[in-house]
């Protein structure tokens, strides 16, 4: 999910090399879902079917100073990223092979929160923790990891700032990569400097 991001393209790309990869994302894929509405990831997995792994890096949330966001700002970050991811691994899991495994995102700002990022930080922590709880209870050597991305060079470029501090997409996709090739669950998988 994600496929058509930043980092999804290059996640893609990066599996592409040893996997057979089926991409989906909201807006730019033959396959559309939309991660915050269940329905939506319940009709993507019964159109593919069984999988041996699933990679997110889809999911909305505000970035804002606390005393502007809004409760309707909290629910965006709280439906999509956090409640999307979730729910792609509770629907997810009968569809996924035994030992297979399902790597989300999550991103610096859970752990060096910055001026505007509460709803971010919000989501990302939560879903850290999450992960580290699912992995324990997830069936069948299923295994569930997330990756933690920092600034994104690219992304750095379209914001009009100095992408020097940031961390190419495509090493960011190789912690994905690590993610579903590896035998690690229940781990956070830090991006942000190509570790």
């Amino acid at each position: 999910m994600g496929a058509s991001g930043t980092i999804g393209r290059a996640v893609v790309n990066a599996l592409y090399e040893v996997h057979e990869v089926v991409s989906a994302s909201r807006r730019r894929s033959a396959l559309r879902v939309d991660i915050a509405d269940p329905g939506s990831i319940q009709y993507l997995f019964r159109t593919v079917g069984k999988v041996a792994a699933v990679v997110c890096v889809a999911g909305d949330a505000p970035f804002g100073e606390l005393t502007t966001l809004t409760d309707a700002d909290f629910k965006l970050g709280l439906t999509s990223k956090l409640m999307g991811q979730v729910n792609l691994v509770r629907v997810g899991m009968e569809h996924v092979t035994d030992g297979g495994s399902f790597t989300l995102t999550s991103g610096i700002l859970a752990r060096q929160p910055m001026v505007g990022s509460s709803a971010i930080s919000l989501v990302n922590a939560g879903l850290e923790g999450f992960v580290r709880a699912a992995a324990l209870e997830a069936p069948r050597g299923i295994r569930v990891n997330i990756v933690s991305p920092g600034w994104v060079t690219e992304t750095l470029r379209m914001l009009d700032r100095d992408p020097s501090t940031g961390t190419p997409a495509a090493i960011v996709a190789q912690a994905y990569v690590r993610s579903i090739d590896g035998t690690t669950t229940g781990t956070v998988i830090d991006a942000s400097g190509g570790a």
